[in-house]
């Protein structure tokens, strides 16, 4: 759907009413405004730049089989199970 904003003095853009409650806009908070490499204008909420910065995150840490540190963690639970192994092996040859 498109909106129209309007300038008026001091450079402050007046957004319509049905788009600020449609994306919960409220007075006083604040928004980003970037330009795209086409030079359009994109504005976003705090929420929107925050759920983009934590999904790039998550992509950017997340390895294969999913996050970082549930590979860790599969890892090192696999390292004690083959030490169990081990240890067990060791006592049963009279360690």
């Amino acid at each position: 759907m498109t909106y129209q904003a309007k300038v008026i003095a001091g450079g402050k853009i007046v957004i319509p009413a049905e788009l600020r409650r449609e994306i919960g806009i409220k007075d006083g908070d604040s928004l980003i405004i970037e330009r795209d490499e086409s030079g359009h204008l994109v504005l976003k909420t705090y929420r929107q730049v925050t759920q983009e910065v934590q999904a790039f995150f998550r992509k950017a840490v997340g390895g294969p089989n999913g996050s970082a540190v549930d590979e860790l963690i599969a890892e090192r639970q696999a390292e004690a199970a083959r030490d169990d192994i081990a240890h067990k092996d060791w006592a049963a040859k009279g360690g």
